[in-house]
């Protein structure tokens, strides 16, 4: 069975990628039908509409388990807030957790230098 969610909030600038608080998006929901969520999604967008840093969109979620690789540019080694200027990036949807399967490194190379696995 389908269900809807209305997901957004208060950005901290129209680039829609962080918080204003910091925290995480607000979701409401779930709804069984697309227009209750579309008439709660209005009430939420309506109220916020001089708000230029203001976003809500609707979400399906179908019953389906979807996976994602979540990560990017972080503050500090906490991983709890993302760094100026960055946001975290979301790959996906994937079917499988094995489809999902990535992992990132640090490598230190002198300016110029290009990693060996570069075309």
């Amino acid at each position: 069975m389908k269900r809807y969610w209305v997901v957004g909030g208060i950005y901290a600038d129209t680039k829609f990628d962080r918080m204003q608080d910091g925290g995480a998006e607000q979701r409401f929901g779930p709804f069984k039908t697309y227009e209750q969520a579309k008439a709660e999604w209005q009430n939420r967008a309506w109220s916020t509409v001089d708000n230029a840093c203001a976003r809500f969109r609707i979400e399906e979620e179908s019953g389906d388990t979807w996976y994602w690789v979540v990560g990017g540019p972080y503050a500090d080694t906490r991983f709890n807030e993302p760094a100026a200027g960055g946001g975290e990036q979301w790959h996906g949807p994937f079917k499988t957790y094995d489809d999902a399967m990535c992992r990132y490194r640090i490598e230190k190379l002198a300016y110029g230098e290009r990693p060996r696995s570069a075309p």
